[in-house]
């Protein structure tokens, strides 16, 4: 799809009747990474999951010819879901697809039904201080030093490690998983392109309070699955929903940061059991 000369590449299945689920994705990664979520929700869900822009297949302009932001990313987004006439949604967040979600919340926040959490953090508490510390130097400060330290998660050992880290047996991983990330990162330009919104990462930071804020006055249901051996959002990250939605509901497995690649049958699993909370049929106008 164009979206303000930008294409937009994305993956869609359900009925059209059926309530929307936005799945947004995270770094490395892009819709790739719900290949296998798609078709266990479609049905009792329309679920539609978009690359954002620089990942995947959709466009990867320059950082001359494109603002590599959240804000950006999330304003985008907003053009897809108009220029689909999907109007109201849940969304299911991982890692990057959250600050992206809680920006099109804040933005519209009638429009937001519900959330699915998979290691997409909204608290401090989730964040592991170990693996942040060199982005929140490289935002405070983007220098070649602090620039060199970020640049190995750009890297195939990184993206791997992402992929096998707090998983029990990592052999049952399948590798395409991270080859196609890998590829895709490998294009001219998308280097610099993930550099910009790692330094821009910093500003999520301060949208949490607004999205509590939106959390305990809007009470959309919650549900906060997670791979509780996870090394860039801890489990202390979907326990803290409880704080500002104190009906979510937080399920915690043996897993890491992408919990779809080792417990893809238990996240679908929890997310139809979810459906019941999710208001509204059809969601989408």
């Amino acid at each position: 799809m164009d979206v303000d000369g930008l294409t937009v590449f994305y993956r869609e299945a359900g009925p059209s009747d059926a309530p929307v689920l936005l799945l947004l994705h995270g770094y490395p990664t892009s819709s790739h990474m719900f290949r296998h979520l798609i078709p266990a929700l479609a049905g009792p869900y329309r679920v539609i999951a978009p690359d954002h822009i620089g990942f995947g297949r959709s466009s990867a302009p320059s950082t001359s010819d494109f603002t590599y932001t959240f804000d950006a990313l999330a304003e985008v987004t907003r053009g897809f879901l108009s220029a689909l006439d999907v109007h109201r949604y849940a969304i299911y967040v991982q890692d990057y697809g959250a600050p992206i979600g809680w920006r099109l919340a804040l933005a519209s926040p009638e429009a937001v039904t519900a959330v699915v959490s998979q290691n997409g953090n909204a608290y401090e508490d989730g964040f592991v201080p170990d693996f942040w510390e060199p982005v929140w130097a490289y935002g405070a400060r983007p220098t070649p030093s602090t620039e060199a330290a970020l640049r190995p998660a750009l890297g195939r050992e990184a993206v791997e490690w992402q992929y096998t880290h707090g998983v029990p047996d990592p052999t049952l991983i399948d590798p395409d998983a991270w080859e196609h990330d890998l590829a895709l990162l490998a294009r001219p330009g998308v280097d610099r392109a993930q550099l910009a919104l790692f330094g821009d990462y910093t500003g999520n930071r301060a949208l949490y309070p607004a999205v509590h804020e939106w959390l305990r006055s809007h009470r959309v249901p919650v549900l906060a699955i997670w791979g509780r051996n996870d090394e860039i959002f801890a489990a202390a990250g979907a326990e803290a929903f409880r704080r500002d939605a104190p009906d979510a509901e937080v399920v915690l497995l043996d897993g890491g940061h992408f919990l779809l690649e080792s417990h893809l049958d238990a996240v679908a699993a929890a997310i139809l059991r979810f459906r019941p909370r999710v208001p509204g049929t059809p969601l989408d106008g």
